[in-house]
């Protein structure tokens, strides 16, 4: 029997790639995986435990018993729980960003989450919202996308955020976290941030979410059309 298909959406933060896939979602009834989710969760619970980027033994062994569950709430929102304790708003903060892209530098942390996301892939679909979705994690993925953006529109994007959740940013100061965070995610040794070869990239600067939803489900369409018949 043939893997269940999957859609990588790949690319920076502030590019669009959480809005874009939940929307895909919507349309398709398929899988989400957050990877993004899932490496934040571990920085949470590393900055729980007092642990720090130099200790990597404890946090390989941290991810392997990651107790993460995933589940949307009375109205529908998806949820993020550690150990039963709901860390939802706390994996927003740009402090728990920062720790988890730091964590994504280190191979063997990488290496434990792995077979965790691949885990996710199930029928009907997937879609594997991150990084290295259609580089790493599924390298024979039915369809792959990768979003970007310029810094200043993602920046501008992340800022309108935080004041929509009540938190409180600096533009510029999110404009060099942003301008780093890439920096260290396209120079990492392990799966850096770059397009894989057979992906289809699309730049949401200025354009409306609606625009690139409709293209990637165009996209989508035209392959699994293909593949059925």
């Amino acid at each position: 029997m043939s893997p269940a298909p999957v859609l990588t959406v790949d690319g920076p933060g502030g590019s669009g790639k959480g809005t874009v896939c939940r929307l895909v979602q919507a349309r398709t009834g398929w899988h989400l995986l957050d990877s993004g989710a899932i490496y934040r969760a571990l920085a949470v619970a590393a900055d729980r435990r007092g642990l720090s980027v130099a200790e990597e033994a404890e946090l390989v062994d941290l991810a392997h018993d990651l107790a993460l569950e995933f589940r949307p709430d009375e109205g529908g929102e998806p949820r993020v729980l550690l150990a039963g304790d709901d860390i939802t708003s706390a994996l927003r903060a740009e402090q728990t960003g920062n720790l988890a892209s730091q964590l994504a530098v280190v191979p063997a942390v990488r290496q434990a989450l792995l077979a965790r996301q691949r885990a996710f892939r199930a029928p009907p679909g997937l879609i594997a919202d991150g990084r290295d979705m259609g580089t790493v994690v599924f390298p024979d993925a039915t369809v792959k996308v990768f979003l970007t953006a310029t810094v200043e529109e993602r920046a501008r994007r992340r800022h309108k955020q935080l004041k929509e959740q009540g938190v409180g940013g600096n533009l510029a100061d999110l404009l060099k976290e942003i301008s780093e965070r890439d920096q260290r995610d396209r120079s990492r040794s392990v799966a850096p941030l770059i397009p894989a070869e057979d992906a289809v990239v699309l730049d949401t600067t200025g354009a409306s979410i609606e625009t690139v939803v409709d293209r990637v489900m165009r996209l989508l369409t035209q392959v699994t059309s293909h593949n059925q018949s």
